[in-house]
C-alpha cells in the first residue's frame, strides 16, 4: 500500500514538473513589457531594468527608459545601479564563509571580535550583542553610524576611521534580542569583523571569495565613477510637487560599504540568485556549504508583533501563495533595487530603478503574479478551437479617455487579454476575452462565467480601429 502511494506521489510530481516545463511564457512576457513600459511613463521613472530567473537560466530581461536623461542614454539590461542594502547579502555570505571555516561563531560577542568596539550599552540587563544579532537586525544597535550621510546634496558618508572614532559616542536603542531594528551600523560592523578575522580588506575578501568565483563581473563594492552617466545610471530623486525628478549627486558609501556600498546590474543579481538555487540542490561547497545557505534562509528572528521575520542577512517571509520567499531591497540616493527568490519554485526576480520614491518590490511581485496566470497546455494536450484564431488584428493600445488612460489588448492562450494602464496590480486587472464568432468576444468573469460582449470594428481598409463594450467605444491608438 505504501509503495503504491509512493508511486502515485512520484507520478504527480513528475506530471507537475512536465507541465511546468511545457508552459510558454512568451505572451506573459509581452504583458510584463507593456506594463513596465507604461508604468515607467505614468510614474515618471527615468529608467527601470528587470530580470526573471528560473533556476540556472535568465528566462526574461528587459530595460525601459533612460540611464541618463540629460544625455539621452538608454537604460539597458547591463546598466549598473547602486544596489545599496542588497550589499548586505554579500556581507552576510562573507561572514558565513568565515563561519564555515570555523573562524567565528554566530554567538561570538562583537566586543570580543573587535577590540576597539566601545558603543555604550544603555541597558545593564541586556544580553550580549553578537554576530547573529547583527545579521538579524535584533542587536539593539541604532540604525546608523553617527553621521548625516543620508542628507543631500552631498551625502557625507564617513570613513572607517571616522566611524570607529565616533562609536563611543553612540548607545544602544534597545536591549539585545528585544526588537527588530534595521541597522546599517550593524552590517557595517560585520564588514569590520570580516577584515579583523580574515586579515584582508573587506573589498579584497569579497572580490576574491565571492564576486570572482561567481563571475559577477559587473558587481563592485563601490560605484564605478568612470562609467557614470553611461553604463552606470545617473540617480534621480523622488517626484516633487511639479511632477519632476531632480538629478542626485553621485555618492560613495566609504565606511558604510558593507551595508550599502555595492553596485551591480539585474543580470549579475540573476547569477547570484542562480548560485543560491544551485547550492540548495548540491552537496558540494560553493563559496559556502549548502546547509549554511539553507540555514541563512530560515527564520532566525521574529519581532514581537509577529509581522517581521528575518534570516541571517535575508528577509524571510511567507508569500500570498503560502510558500517561503527570501529577499532584500536597496534604497540609496537616486536608486532603488530589489531581489526576491522563491526556493521552492526556483524563481527569482531582480529589479533596478534609477530613482527614489518608488517600490521595486511591487514590480517583482507583480511580474510573478502575471506569470502565475499562465495555465499551460489544455487538459490532455487538446487544443481549443479558439486557439486557432489569429489574434494579431486586435492587438494594440486603445484609448479609455476621458474616464481612464488606456488599455492594451494582446493574445493569451487562445484568448484575448485586456490590461488597463496604468495599473498597480496588473495581474488582478487583467480581463480575458473568449472568441465567439467573427469580431465578437465575450468577457470571462473572475468566476469563469461568461460576461458582457466586446465587439471589435474595422475601418474601410479592414483594420481593427475600435471596440465597443456596454454600447460605447474605445478607439485604437496604435499597434
Amino acid at each position: 500500500m505504501k509503495f503504491k502511494l509512493f508511486l502515485i506521489i512520484a507520478f504527480i510530481c513528475l506530471r507537475t514538473n512536465a507541465q511546468e516545463q511545457k508552459k510558454d511564457y512568451s505572451e506573459a512576457f509581452k504583458i510584463i513589457e507593456v506594463w513596465l513600459d507604461a508604468q515607467k511613463d505614468y510614474e515618471k521613472l527615468p529608467g527601470i531594468s528587470a530580470a526573471i530567473i528560473k533556476d540556472q537560466e535568465i528566462i526574461w530581461s528587459g530595460a525601459f527608459g533612460k540611464a541618463n536623461v540629460e544625455a539621452d542614454v538608454n537604460t539597458e539590461i547591463n546598466t549598473i545601479c547602486s544596489i545599496c542594502s542588497i550589499s548586505k547579502l554579500f556581507t552576510a555570505t562573507a561572514i558565513m564563509k568565515l563561519y564555515d571555516e570555523g573562524k567565528l561563531r554566530l554567538d561570538d560577542k562583537v566586543s570580543d571580535l573587535l577590540p576597539w568596539y566601545n558603543l555604550d550599552q544603555k541597558y545593564s540587563d541586556s544580553g550580549p550583542i553578537t554576530v547573529r544579532g547583527l545579521l538579524t537586525h535584533s542587536s539593539g544597535l541604532p540604525r546608523e553610524a553617527n553621521f548625516p550621510y543620508w542628507t543631500g546634496p552631498d551625502f557625507p558618508f564617513p570613513t572607517q576611521e571616522e566611524i570607529k572614532n565616533e562609536l563611543g559616542n553612540q548607545e544602544t536603542l534597545y536591549p539585545a534580542s528585544t526588537y527588530f531594528q534595521y541597522s546599517n551600523l550593524g552590517l557595517t560592523l560585520l564588514g569590520e569583523i570580516i577584515e579583523q578575522v580574515s586579515g584582508e580588506s573587506f573589498t579584497d575578501y569579497v572580490e576574491e571569495n565571492i564576486l570572482k568565483p561567481l563571475q559577477l563581473n559587473e558587481t563592485r563594492t563601490q560605484l564605478p565613477e568612470s562609467l557614470y552617466g553611461s553604463q552606470l545610471a545617473i540617480g534621480y530623486s523622488s517626484l516633487d510637487r511639479m511632477g519632476q525628478r531632480k538629478k542626485v549627486k553621485l555618492f560613495q558609501a566609504n565606511g558604510i560599504t558593507a551595508a550599502a556600498g555595492f553596485s551591480s546590474n539585474v543580470l549579475d543579481l540573476g547569477k547570484f540568485a542562480s548560485w543560491q538555487f544551485r547550492l540548495m540542490d548540491s552537496t558540494i561547497t560553493e563559496i559556502i556549504k549548502p546547509s549554511t545557505l539553507k540555514y541563512m534562509q530560515q527564520v532566525h528572528w521574529t519581532d514581537p508583533d509577529w509581522k517581521t521575520t528575518w534570516g541571517l542577512g535575508f528577509a524571510v517571509s511567507k508569500g500570498s501563495d503560502g510558500t517561503k520567499w527570501v529577499s532584500h531591497g536597496g534604497s540609496c540616493p537616486g536608486y532603488r533595487s530589489g531581489i526576491q527568490l522563491n526556493p521552492k519554485s526556483k524563481m527569482a526576480y531582480t529589479v533596478m530603478i534609477n530613482a527614489n520614491g518608488t517600490n521595486p518590490h511591487k514590480y517583482a511581485t507583480e511580474m510573478h503574479a502575471i506569470l502565475n496566470k499562465v495555465k499551460g497546455e489544455s487538459k490532455n494536450g487538446e487544443t481549443d478551437e479558439s486557439t486557432k484564431k489569429d489574434m494579431t488584428d486586435y492587438t494594440g493600445y486603445y484609448s479609455n479617455q476621458p474616464w481612464g488612460s488606456e488599455s492594451y489588448i494582446s493574445s493569451w492562450e487562445g484568448k484575448l487579454v485586456m490590461l488597463r494602464l496604468p495599473s498597480q496590480s496588473p495581474a488582478k486587472s487583467m480581463t480575458f476575452l473568449k472568441h465567439v464568432k467573427g469580431d465578437n468576444f465575450q468577457k470571462i468573469r473572475t468566476d469563469d462565467e461568461p460576461g458582457e460582449m466586446v465587439v471589435f470594428e474595422r475601418d474601410e481598409t479592414g483594420k481593427v480601429n475600435r471596440y465597443s463594450q456596454h454600447g460605447n467605444y474605445s478607439n485604437k491608438m496604435r499597434d
